[in-house]
């Protein structure tokens, strides 16, 4: 058999067991994935492995391909082998930011710092994960973009999922407006609409009067969401304050300007005999 086969064949071989561990790595978690649905726990892990292995198995399996097909050309694999300590080293000051890219994934992954599925910004870069490899992680944002970035580039670390995100904002009032009465008709608002607002956890509420502003006083507004919905809630909380505001007829503090002439009639204003 020639080598150009033999070769083929070590491909054709590398490409099926890749797509078959792929299979079966998503089989066994999709599973796994259903077995903690039912006992109400975080899946998040669960998809972080499942890219670590199949990430793996990459790895592995480029690596043994790329020896058979060496061997078979003609190289002397064992002495390569055998030297990769040797060469490891003298690669490892070519290549020191693969070798941080690759430290620093295995501590991302130990110390549990975010997971497939996470919202975090990293890098500059804010998204959810969806995928994390020994080398880099993979970041979409909200625009749909996809950012690649190296993990070795990863220092500070800000994940918004957690058990509830807050959702705290101002709200103006005209300095007209009786704010007792303001604080009790928002705050009756709130608990009539909580069960229609979705992923609301806790509140919202009217904490109190937070600063008084050049154009208005500033009430300040508390709730918590559910991770990945403070944005939806925060948006419907607004709308409900708007509604109700105006329909008790509360107007938003706007900024204003009043001039003031303080003039006698039939006198001349200061400085006009200025020529």
């Amino acid at each position: 058999m020639s080598s150009a086969v033999t070769v083929a064949i070590i491909i054709l071989v590398s490409t099926l067991i890749l797509r078959i561990s792929s299979r079966l790595i998503d089989r066994v978690f999709k599973l796994r994935e259903a077995e903690q649905l039912k006992l109400l726990r975080d899946t998040r892990r669960l998809l972080t492995l499942r890219t670590l292995m199949k990430s793996i198995i990459k790895y592995a399996v480029y690596f043994a391909g790329a020896i058979m097909i060496l061997a078979e050309l003609g190289v002397n694999t064992s002495s390569l082998i055998a030297g990769a300590g040797i060469a490891g080293v003298a690669l490892g000051f070519g290549a020191q930011n693969l070798v941080r890219d690759m430290i620093t994934g295995f501590f991302i992954l130990f110390d549990d710092q975010f997971a497939v599925g996470d919202y975090v910004g990293i890098a500059g870069v804010s998204g959810t994960v969806e995928e994390i490899g020994l080398r880099v992680t993979r970041v979409r944002d909200f625009a749909g973009q996809l950012h690649i970035v190296p993990n070795g580039s990863i220092g500070l670390v800000t994940n918004f999922r957690g058990r509830s995100m807050r959702v705290m904002f101002d709200v103006q009032v005209d300095y007209s407006t009786d704010i007792g009465r303001a604080m009790a008709l928002l705050n009756r608002a709130f608990k009539e609409s909580r069960s229609s607002i979705a992923g609301l956890v806790e509140g919202p509420t009217v904490l109190g009067v937070q600063s008084l502003g050049e154009s208005g006083v500033a009430l300040r507004v508390w709730a918590t969401a559910k991770p990945m919905s403070q944005w939806d809630v925060e948006r419907d909380i607004n709308l409900l304050i708007k509604s109700t505001l105006d329909e008790n007829g509360i107007r938003v503090a706007f900024p204003q300007r009043r001039v003031i002439f303080d003039n006698v009639p039939g006198e001349k204003p200061p400085g006009s005999d200025v020529n």
